[in-house]
């Protein structure tokens, strides 16, 4: 019994812990299953998402790209636009224009290299019955058109009608010849409409023509008399002058917009229904990504792209599903051995953690802290400093002309540059320093010592002079060397955002101060700031609120005082900070490109003013200062044009200023506008004549009248023999080549009477006249011409002169 007692129970006991050990696996594999099913499901799940996602992306990034060809497109046709508008302005003014001068005008332009897509240009005009043998004469007299001086003309088609709409004047560009028929009436052809039409509406109408060279886009534009095109159709049939037909080719204008997008195909529309002009790149693939954009002024542009739609039976996505199945079984597999792996399955978990915080706070390019940890540091530092009352400093970093690198190099070398320069700043920087990467080519130093002996400054010196070292990168050959500007910021602040604020202004300054070096913060820096944010902001509203002011400072004829001249100064009559001088908001606005808008305003008000003069008797001209800007631009000629035809002033009586400096930014295109501006009759001078760097073979080439002495050449007359010696060469310089000389910022005696003895022609400055406003300067006119005698000398000391000076810029 006993030993029966004692073996039952060890077998009870043994088939018990026995029955538990062959549950257990059952669960975890039950477990396994059900985690590798539900994966599997989530997988599954996840590669559709993923599917889906990328089908998202490919149309963002097509949308990108379309948009990128419209704005290319709308900014070609611009251009072209803006060679209508200049060469209307020419055919505006000559009515009568010949196939030579539009020969003459279209090369000034240097047509071909500006405008590869311009196959051709021409004058056409209404011509009425009774004149059409003037008109026919007209056309022999130039030789330039294919009509022989006897041989008999038959208009085509042949038949007398009210009017024909023959061409003038017509060239082919480049290498097209000009196959211009100037016999054809083209109102008798299916044309005709369209051409009436365009008359009677004031809007351009596009053509599709054929031709040898594949389809042509015609673009004619109507030409009117006076000021604005007239309100009714009555008055822009009477004042009709003729149209401007261009020709542009469609296989170019494609060529040069889908350059960086071969895969992309357009199709190009103006108007609708049948009369539509369309003009196709190539023929769209099938299921196509397709957009259809209004690129403005009646067109329309249809951009298609392959699709790259992506199923759930892509290979990456299959691959996807793959990997989350295979990664659910092993998690199934995991989870049998949880008993044995639990600790590394904690430890893995923990390094993913700290990976992924690492990703949240570090850039992703160079590994350095981000902005959102840089804040987190600064915040650290101020605690720090507070605490053991030491001081801190932000360095806030900007690379000079990294965009250039950019659009020049490429982004994948601007990216190798942006970690080349992490590592290199990193290196040269003390290991207590904290750096980062605030985006972009931006990058913050946080610099803390208590004793002071490594100051800011030191660090901004060594960091300037590191970065100067040519970098050697490999996706160029060629050695890039680049600078930096850096703003500090010291001390505590109330928040992280208000150093790195402040260091940024900093920045800022010297930026301004000519990039390649640094600046401190100065509190006098944060109200300069605010003062110049809130000027800029007002004067966004001040040409429509007619708050500028033109005044004219005399210009005097040396040989006997009178005054043969104004120079146009501009001036802002701020409504709360009064009369503002122009290097308070010139320089805003050539930075933010208003300056074209408001020199234009300046142009037109100027000459206005000075017909005004000239119509009551007196001799002389009005001088306007033109900003580089401005002369950066093709529409400098037709505002020019405009001001001229606006105020009906003789062209003679206009004298365009222009800097040395912004003559030599490019000299070719500057030259050929120089010539074109000349071709309208109005002269040139070079202002400030003697701080730029102009060579004498330069002066040659550009066709001015005056040489503007610079003021600091006047103010160094009588000290020194060398300053003498200087402007004697200035004005012979100014006599061998032909030019008159004129001498600005005249403020004491003794310098007048050094520039007679000099023969120099013209003179102005305050010991003459100050800037004066149109009625002052008027006055002085009348008295003048009453008294027969010059004005009386300002005898005003030179320093009291000196402390206004800013009244003569």
């Amino acid at each position: 019994m006993t030993s029966t007692s004692n073996h039952h129970p060890v077998v009870g006991v043994s088939h018990v812990s026995g029955s538990r050990h062959r549950k257990r696996p059952y669960g975890w594999l039950l477990m396994a299953a059900g985690v590798a099913i539900a994966g599997s499901g989530i997988s599954f799940v996840a590669a559709t998402a993923r599917a889906h996602s990328d089908n998202l992306d490919a149309r963002v990034a097509f949308d990108s790209t379309a948009l990128k060809i419209a704005g290319s497109l709308q900014a070609t046709l611009q251009h072209e636009e803006d060679l209508v508008v200049s060469l209307g302005a020419i055919v505006a003014a000559n009515p009568e224009i010949t196939t030579d001068e539009l020969r003459t005008w279209v090369d000034s332009l240097r047509a071909p290299r500006r405008y590869p897509e311009l196959l051709g240009v021409g004058a056409m005009s209404i011509v009425p019955k009774a004149e059409l043998d003037a008109f026919i004469l007209r056309l022999r007299a130039d030789p330039a058109a294919p009509l022989g001086p006897t041989a008999p003309v038959a208009i085509v088609p042949s038949g007398e009608r009210p009017f024909y709409c023959l061409l003038q004047a017509a060239i082919g560009i480049g290498a097209v010849p000009a196959n211009a028929a100037f016999a054809v009436d083209y109102c008798a052809g299916a044309i005709g409409p369209v051409i009436l039409q365009a008359r009677d509406s004031g809007s351009a109408a596009n053509l599709a023509v054929p031709s040898d060279h594949g389809p042509q886009l015609t673009v004619q534009t109507p030409i009117y008399g006076g000021d604005a095109l007239p309100e009714t159709v009555e008055a822009r049939r009477a004042d009709y002058l003729g149209s401007i037909a261009t020709s542009l080719s469609p296989a170019v204008i494609f060529a040069t917009v889908l350059q960086d997008d071969p895969d992309a195909t357009i199709v190009l529309r103006s108007g609708t229904g049948p009369s539509a002009a369309v003009f196709t790149s190539r023929t769209a693939p099938p299921r196509a990504l397709s957009v259809v954009v209004d690129i403005g002024n009646g067109w329309s542009a249809t951009i298609s792209e392959p699709a790259r739609n992506r199923g759930v039976f892509a290979s990456d996505v299959v691959a996807l599903a793959t990997a989350g199945c295979a990664a659910s079984v092993l998690l199934g597999a995991l989870i049998l051995a949880l008993g044995t792996g639990r600790r590394r399955a904690i430890g893995l978990v923990s390094r993913r953690t700290d990976e992924l915080r690492h990703q949240a706070l570090h850039d992703a390019l160079s590994g350095l802290p981000n902005r959102t940890l840089i804040l987190d540091r600064v915040e650290q530092l101020l605690a720090r400093c507070r605490r053991n009352d030491t001081v801190g400093a932000a360095l806030y970093i900007d690379l000079d002309g990294f965009k250039d690198i950019n659009d020049t190099l490429g982004h994948e070398a601007g990216d190798q540059l942006l970690q080349a320069v992490a590592t290199r700043l990193t290196t040269a920087l003390r290991g207590v320093d904290t750096i980062g990467r605030m985006g972009g080519d931006e990058f913050v130093v946080l610099v803390e010592d208590g004793s002071l002996h490594v100051a800011p400054e030191h660090v901004a010196e060594r960091l300037l002079e590191v970065l100067r070292q040519p970098f050697e990168l490999d996706a160029t050959p060629r050695s890039i060397v680049v600078t930096a500007s850096i703003g500090i910021a010291i001390g505590d602040r109330n928040t992280a955002g208000d150093l790195l604020r402040d260091a940024d202004i900093a920045l800022y300054r010297a930026k301004a101060a000519g990039r390649n070096c640094y600046k401190l913060f100065r509190p006098d820096m944060e109200t300069a700031g605010r003062y110049r944010y809130e000027l800029d902001f007002d004067l966004r509203s001040a040409l429509d609120n007619q708050q500028f002011r033109v005044f004219y400072q005399p210009i005097y004829d040396l040989s006997d005082l009178s005054i043969v001249g104004a120079e146009a100064l501009i001036r802002w009559q701020h409504p709360t900070r009064g009369l503002l001088q122009p290097d308070e908001f010139v320089p805003l606005l050539e930075a933010s490109g208003r300056i074209v808008e408001v020199g234009r305003w300046v142009l037109r008000d100027a000459c206005r003013q000075a017909k005004i003069w000239v119509d009551q008797g007196h001799e002389l001209s009005v001088s306007v200062n033109v900003s580089a800007c401005q002369l950066d631009r093709d529409s400098i000629i037709e505002h020019v044009a405009e001001a001229l035809a606006t105020s009906t002033l003789e062209p003679a009586h206009l004298v365009l200023e222009i800097t040395e400096t912004a003559l030599m930014k490019d000299t070719e295109l500057t030259a050929s506008r120089l010539h074109a501006l000349k071709a309208l009759g109005v002269r040139l001078a070079i202002d400030d004549f003697g701080t730029g760097y102009s060579s004498l073979a330069y002066l040659q080439r550009f066709p001015v009248d005056y040489l503007k002495i610079d003021r600091s050449f006047i103010e160094a007359v009588g000290q020194s023999a060398e300053a003498g010696a200087l402007m004697h060469t200035l004005v012979q310089l100014g006599k061998d080549l032909g030019l008159k000389t004129l001498a600005e910022g005249v403020e004491t005696t003794a310098q007048l009477d050094h520039l007679r003895g000099e023969a120099v022609d013209r003179a102005q400055g305050f010991l003459l006249a100050r800037p004066l406003s149109a009625e002052a300067f008027e006055s002085q006119l009348l008295f003048m011409r009453t008294a027969h005698r010059p004005p009386s000398v300002d005898t005003t000391s030179p320093e009291a002169i000196s402390t206004s000076d800013v009244f003569d810029h």
